[in-house]
């Protein structure tokens, strides 16, 4: 299944849809259409998911890059002078954005091809899973315009790498290479390029076999975990074990553990 887009390309096959940013000759920076068409997009994903035929979600980028960030040729000013209102294009567009993919009921992938800069590296940050091509490299390229980390960067970065690390690379606004991204632990893995989509596809395939309400909740937990304490989280696994024990995917589990069988998950 495919639909017709003009700046992104999107498509479900086996259980993975894949999203594509397609504008390559401005290294997929975001202007207004791409935000509604991606909008558009992750509808269909919440849908597939609903019906059982989408179970993973794959990002990636067309081209020699992941995503530059946002199109600034997209932002004029006004006639009159005045600046672009960057408070509603947050408010509007990226905010929304990150917080979708963070409540999708399923796995959300990124691989990364080459630049991941501003809002496209925290695009990808904000996803479960990232993989990044060894010669792609992360940029947080706020301050060079005078601007803060936004899409979710002010957040992340602290988070997954300390506040010397985060600031460090906020301030400068320094190219993070890919391989040392992963050895600081801001993405899963970095892979030799002609690997990066064999990776994420095996990885995107095999989370499409599994337990897709399972790792919903795995998901949930996790991200949400810095807003409690440690006896709250401990009483959100008890209640999503509850749940999950009740789910045909555990009860497969369990007979393909005894007969020594492969499961098969349904996802529900």
């Amino acid at each position: 299944m495919s639909h017709n887009f003009e700046t992104i390309q999107y498509r479900v096959e086996q259980g993975v849809a894949r999203l594509t940013l397609n504008r390559p000759e401005r290294l997929n920076a975001f202007n207004t259409r791409m935000h509604a068409e991606i909008r558009s997009a992750l509808q269909a994903v919440r849908s597939g998911r609903e019906e059982g035929s989408v179970r993973v979600l794959l990002l990636t980028g067309a081209g020699r890059g992941f995503c530059a960030g946002q199109d600034l040729s997209d932002r004029q000013v006004s006639a009159d002078g005045e600046a672009p209102d960057l408070g509603r294009s947050i408010e509007d567009n990226y905010k929304p954005l990150v917080l979708a993919l963070r409540d999708l009921a399923l796995p959300v992938i990124a691989a990364v091809n080459g630049v991941a800069a501003g809002a496209g590296a925290n695009l990808a940050l904000a996803c479960d899973i990232v993989v990044a091509a060894r010669s792609a490299s992360f940029i947080q390229s706020f301050a060079k315009l005078g601007l803060v980390p936004d899409t979710g960067g002010s957040w992340i970065l602290p988070r997954a790498l300390g506040p010397a690390r985060a600031l460090g690379l906020a301030l400068l606004g320094d190219k993070l290479p890919a391989e040392q991204a992963a050895a600081w632990g801001l993405i899963w893995q970095c892979v030799d390029d002609e690997s990066l989509m064999a990776t994420a596809d095996d990885i995107a395939a095999r989370l499409a076999a599994g337990p897709t309400l399972g790792f919903a909740r795995t998901k949930q937990a996790i991200w949400s975990s810095s807003t409690r304490d440690f006896e709250a989280q401990l009483d959100l696994e008890r209640d999503y074990m509850r749940e999950l024990g009740r789910s045909s995917d555990y009860r497969e589990g369990v007979a393909a553990f005894m007969q020594k069988r492969p499961p098969a998950f349904t996802g529900r």
